[in-house]
């Protein structure tokens, strides 16, 4: 199979500083590559000619990382978006809720999107989500996305790894086709 054939649009998720600061998001991230992986994935995409929407979170909370007036508001810097990219601002977890990604999506007539970005379990999760739903072809780059610790409800905390190995796997064949970047780059 060669995805190429398939005019695949990259989404790239909420690529941005606020997530360096691991203790603001519950400590303990787990692969610390991701933004390296992903940058690697956005220049074979402009390599190949293929559309790259780069999605950005804008907190409603002031306080926030990711908040406007917060220096983490801003992309990755290996992860900025070139001139003419499409960038969208969401202030919810899926890229699709208060923006017009799936119009258009719809309007170049795209059937098949990879997904990058942060966190796993929040906004890759829900935007892969709602891609399946909405029945794109997905697939997510395993090593290009990431998250954090997490505490349950009677404290406990959840190691970030487990966290991202059992989203992706939640995301796995019912939503996405789940693959690492080197499986990604056969496929191109």
């Amino acid at each position: 199979m060669s995805l190429r054939m398939k005019s695949p649009v990259l989404i790239c998720v909420d690529l941005q500083v606020g997530f360096q600061d691991e203790d603001y998001w519950g400590g303990n991230r787990n692969n610390p590559d991701a933004e390296h992986v992903c940058a690697q994935i956005i220049a074979k995409w402009r390599a190949i000619g293929e559309d790259i929407i780069h999605v950005r979170h804008s907190s409603t909370n002031p306080c926030s990382r990711l908040h406007a007036d917060a220096e983490g508001f801003s992309f990755y810097p290996s992860c900025r978006p070139a001139a003419g990219e499409t960038v969208l601002t969401k202030s919810v977890n899926s890229c699709f809720i208060g923006t017009d990604l799936k119009m258009r999506l719809d309007q170049k007539n795209c059937q098949t999107l990879v997904i990058i970005g942060l966190t796993t379990d929040h906004c890759v999760s829900t935007t892969t989500r709602m891609a399946g739903n909405y029945g794109y072809e997905t697939f997510v780059v395993s090593d290009a996305t990431a998250t954090f610790n997490k505490t349950g409800m009677n404290g406990e905390v959840y190691l970030s790894e487990l966290i991202h190995d059992t989203a992706l796997a939640s995301l796995k064949d019912e939503f996405a086709t789940v693959m690492s970047s080197a499986a990604l780059f056969d496929i191109l």
